[in-house]
Formats: C-alpha cells, structure tokens, sequence
C-alpha cells in the first residue's frame, strides 16, 4: 500500500518502524524517499498522539537511534498487519501500565475467565479478551495481535509461535438424565464405547476433530447411535443433551471447572485412552510479564484441582 493512501497515524508509524529498523533518521529517509524532516515530524506526531508526547526514541551509543521503554512496547506490536493498527490501540500498546491481549476458545472462556479476571483485576493488569477457534488463535498469536491464547489441541502449524501444555484431558461420557443411557447404567463408574450402541447422541460438527475421533470409535466397536444434533462447543452441548434426553462423549473438563449438576458422568474405558491438550500459544522471543503473570495463575489453579480431579468418577 502506498504510504500517501495510509491513515496518517499509519504513516507516522510506518516511519517509526523504519527508523528503528535502519537506526537513523538519514537511513529511514532514505528508505522512504522523503526528507530527513519528514521522518522527524512522522515521529514527533507519533509521541505526541500515542505517549502524550514521551519519547519512543532517544540516542544510543554512536549516531544510532534505540528504543525507549514505551518505543519497545510499541515496535513489538507494530509487527502484526498495520491496518489492523489503529489510534487507540497504538496508545494502549505504548501504555507502560501492565495490560495482556488474551484469546480464548469459546469453552475455555467458560471455564476459565472467571478466576483469571479476577486475578488479573487483583494484579491491576488491564485485560482484553477475545474468543476464536485454534485456526484464529494461531494466526493472532503470530500477527501479535494477541499476548497469550488459551486453547485446546489438535492445532494447526503455528511457525512463530510457543506453546506448552497446561492439562491434559481424558474423555468422558456425558448424558441427560432422563437419557435411556442414565436409566439402564446409571449405577456404573465407567462405560465402554459399546455401551452406547443405538442411543440418542449429540456428536461435534463433522470437521470437528472430536466428531472425527467419535466417527472412528464407533466403527472399529462395531456399533451405531442415534445422532440427534451435532454442536460446537459445550457451550451448546449441554442444551442439547437435556433436549433431547441424548448423550456425549467429550474431553472431560472438570479439572478446569466442574461439569452442570444435574448432567450423568462416566469414565470412558478404551483400549487405548485418547486425551487432549489445554494449551497457551504466545508469540515466539518470549512472554510478556502480563502472560506470565497469566500462565502462572492457571498453572497453579490446575495444579490445586488435578489430584482430586484425576480420580472422580
């Protein structure tokens, strides 16, 4: 895009990177093709609007330029997609008081933002919070659009990103309980897949990798439901399970937050457990302290809840 078609703000900011990037004033001019003046009134315009007029440059060793504290936290930003830049965020990522961009699935969310709200207002950290599936997650992650995501695996390839695992879950069988299934196994700890040959059934949307998983299980037992919905995130799972009086087999979340009350849980025993991951994607070089802050807040909230979690029915 030609620099005379960006919003000015843009402009200024186009030459602010490029200052840094070439450590001068002359070199970003000449990069440019403007006057030295032209960079210089860019970044005066660009401190006044962003930091109230502090500076995002100061001399370094040399005729080099180097970034401030604020200049830091603005050019890691600036290296998503500039339309995506605008004035107010530019302001919020050049704040130097604590803020994190956290991304979120839409369970996740559920079960999770409560307690991390809470912390992060006690730590007087600023939170901006977003949902997104693991496609969108992983492409904010690595634009710097977002400081931290939460989300479950399989992901997609993420070059540029850092991930480690919070949790891994087993799958349990979820159902009504007025479903056929509460009625004739109501009393046991743990079913097979076989076990549900011919019942209601909610199932994950087909390019879901859980509705996949499902698929597979039933085939190699020899067995078939009766689908009656199919659904995205739990957060539609449980209506349509009293619905229609039907079962599930999901990741089994109650080390993150406890299942609905009034909803039956079993083990699923299978040859070969499957599980899945909680992950937390960042952008690679490192966490900010804001995530960090983050990462160790679930990190010991799942700790708390793992060993008296891992053997509940």
């Amino acid at each position: 895009m030609s620099l005379r078609k960006l919003q000015r703000h843009l402009t200024w900011l186009e030459s602010f990177i490029t200052t840094v990037e070439t450590g001068t004033l002359d070199g970003a001019a000449q990069h440019l093709g403007v006057a030295r003046s032209v960079v210089s009134e860019h970044l005066r315009a660009l401190e006044d609007s962003v930091t109230g007029g502090e500076q995002l440059l100061e001399r370094g060793p040399g005729k080099r330029l180097k970034l401030t504290p604020r200049g830091e936290r603005l050019y890691a930003a600036t290296q998503g997609p500039l339309h995506q830049l605008d004035l107010k965020r530019l302001q919020d990522f050049a704040s130097l008081e604590p803020n994190l961009r956290l991304g979120l699935n839409p369970t996740l969310s559920t079960a999770l933002l409560d307690g991390l709200a809470a912390e992060m207002a006690r730590r007087d950290i600023k939170l901006e919070t977003s949902f997104g599936g693991a496609f969108d997650l992983v492409r904010q992650v690595q634009t710097r659009q977002l400081d931290l995501a939460l989300g479950f695996t399989p992901l997609p390839p993420h070059r540029g990103v850092e991930s480690q695992v919070l949790a891994r879950l087993p799958f349990v069988v979820l159902a009504s309980p007025l479903s056929p299934l509460a009625e004739s196994h109501g009393e046991r700890l743990q079913l097979k897949v076989g076990d549900l040959a011919a019942q209601p059934f909610v199932d994950w949307l087909r390019d879901d990798p859980y509705g996949g998983a499902n698929s597979q299980r039933f085939t190699e037992a020899s067995i078939a439901v009766k689908e009656v919905a199919r659904v995205e995130s739990f957060l539609q799972l449980y209506p349509a399970l009293r619905a229609y009086g039907a079962c599930a087999i999901a990741p089994d979340l109650r080390p993150l937050a406890p299942f609905p009350a009034d909803l039956k849980v079993w083990k699923l025993k299978e040859p070969v457990p499957q599980f899945v991951e909680v992950v937390a994607l960042e952008p690679a070089g490192g966490a900010r302290a804001e995530a960090l802050a983050c990462l160790g807040f679930l990190k010991a909230h799942l700790a708390r809840f793992h060993s008296t979690s891992k053997n509940r029915l």
